[in-house]
């Protein structure tokens, strides 16, 4: 009977590792883990999606679009505690259970919201809360997730199982937006908070599975000196003290990567008002020429955007699957760097110059859907060469008030260069331009240490 029990298992760990060598480079055992993760991610990035249509009805009906810009300056600065109450509960509780605790409080949060629902809190206010949370909620659950990822791989693996572990995300964040649409009719708005809870717990129990496999995974494999590997060991204590921004300016790498990050979401914000302008003015044109086949401005704007947001999420779901791996095989975690950064410089090099809504739609979706995938992965990808704590802290840091401070550097570019410069959309595609070769000069900064850094490990490793 154990002979038909394993013999089974192999089968279907061979048939796992058949189907995902299609999409990346993967070693017979890996793939059982590898699927976890990417079921994982794809689940974290299901709760998102599908609580994300709550915030929007919440601000903009309670306070309107123009709160989100200014709200993005005060998430900001909440991340700033977040990310010291993050460090010092990592430096508390081994990563299991760092993990459990900070989804447990998520989830917890979000049973309060749906009471809160039935309360007598005004539209506005309960609008703002939700929307601060929910901005913490999307970047630190995810790099939280990422650190852990990044705690179970060796550079050479995570170069090649991250493409597969990358498209739950992207594919998660697909699944989550067509599940939410269906779900808000089902069941109304607020109960979606219960069911992004659900999936959460899950997630905490998918997270103690594949840390329990991987333990023993590692447990079984034994250094010549007849030793049990030491990160194994690593695994079951906290991180040491020290808090995520100290640990990103204290090293040059950690530090290039922040502003690499600063820089990708600055740029990409710009972007995203550029299309919105050129929305705006086409859909005004065309209804007043009776151009819009009887749609009116707000209909023509919503139909523009949701093909964009389409063909965005299947461009970013196609480049996961068939290029992201081929592209690390290729050229490397450092050669990934530089291909989203050409594609912007190219792109608001072609706005720049005058362009029509279809190229600045095209280009836009470009660039999303590479940032999604190839970027997103890449990203996450040049961690794995960093220590324990710069895998949890560092990148909690990085992922949230580095990212956000993106948001609110373009929310004041806008604001200035509207109010002050009168720049048009071609004049902050200029801007973009200057931002992209800067974007670039970083991506070189950290390819010659992340060369340095992997040369000093392997010869470490050597010696020992």
């Amino acid at each position: 009977m154990g002979s038909s029990n394993n013999s089974m298992k192999s089968k279907t760990n061979g048939i796992l590792h058949k189907f995902l060598s299609l999409f990346a480079t993967v070693y017979p055992g890996e793939a059982p883990t590898a699927l976890l993760l990417t079921l994982n991610i794809f689940l974290i990035f299901a709760a998102y999606y599908i609580i994300k249509p709550i915030r929007e009805a919440l601000i903009i009906a309670g306070e309107g679009p123009e709160i989100k810009s200014y709200l993005s300056a005060v998430i900001a600065v909440v991340l700033i505690f977040v990310v010291k109450a993050f460090s010092g509960a990592s430096s508390r509780f081994p990563r299991q259970k760092l993990i459990t605790w900070v989804t447990l409080f998520f989830v917890s949060n979000l049973a309060i919201f749906y009471v809160l629902s039935f309360t007598d809190i005004s539209l506005g206010t309960f609008g703002i809360i939700f929307f601060i949370w929910i901005g913490v909620f999307n970047v630190l659950v995810p790099a939280q997730f990422w650190g852990f990822a990044n705690d179970i791989y060796t550079p050479e693996e995570g170069s090649r199982l991250f493409p597969i572990v990358a498209f739950g995300a992207t594919f998660g964040g697909f699944f989550g937006s067509v599940f939410a649409s269906k779900l808000v009719e089902a069941i109304g708005l607020y109960r979606m908070m219960l069911v992004s809870g659900a999936i959460l717990l899950i997630c905490i129990l998918m997270a103690w599975i594949i840390h329990i496999r991987e333990t023993k995974r590692a447990e079984t494999k034994i250094s010549e000196n007849g030793k049990a590997q030491p990160q194994v060991e690593d695994t079951e204590k906290p991180l040491k003290k020290g808090g995520g921004f100290k640990l990103v300016f204290k090293k040059r790498y950690l530090l290039y990567i922040a502003f690499f990050v600063l820089l990708l979401n600055f740029i990409n914000t710009n972007g995203e008002f550029i299309l919105g302008k050129y929305v705006e003015t086409t859909a005004h044109e065309v209804v007043e020429l009776g151009q819009s086949e009887g749609l009116n401005t707000e209909e023509y704007v919503g139909k523009f955007y949701a093909d964009f947001y389409k063909y965005q999420n299947l461009f970013a779901i196609l480049i996961q699957l068939f290029l992201v791996s081929r592209i690390f095989k290729w050229v490397g975690v450092r050669g990934a760097i530089f291909v989203l950064p050409f594609i912007a410089l190219g792109g608001y090099a072609f706005i720049a110059i005058g362009a029509s809504l279809l190229i600045v739609k095209w280009v836009k979706t470009t660039e999303n859907a590479t940032d999604y995938s190839l970027m997103n992965t890449t990203r996450h990808a040049l961690f794995l060469i960093t220590s324990r704590e710069e895998k949890y802290k560092a990148k909690a840091a990085i992922d949230t008030f580095f990212h956000r401070s993106g948001d609110v550097l373009s929310a004041l570019v806008v604001f200035i260069g509207s109010t002050y410069l009168t720049l048009s959309s071609t004049g902050f595609a200029g801007f973009n331009i200057v931002l992209c070769l800067i974007w670039i000069c970083l991506g070189v900064l950290i390819a010659r240490e992340h060369k340095k850094l992997l040369g000093e490990a392997a010869s470490k490793e050597r010696a020992e």
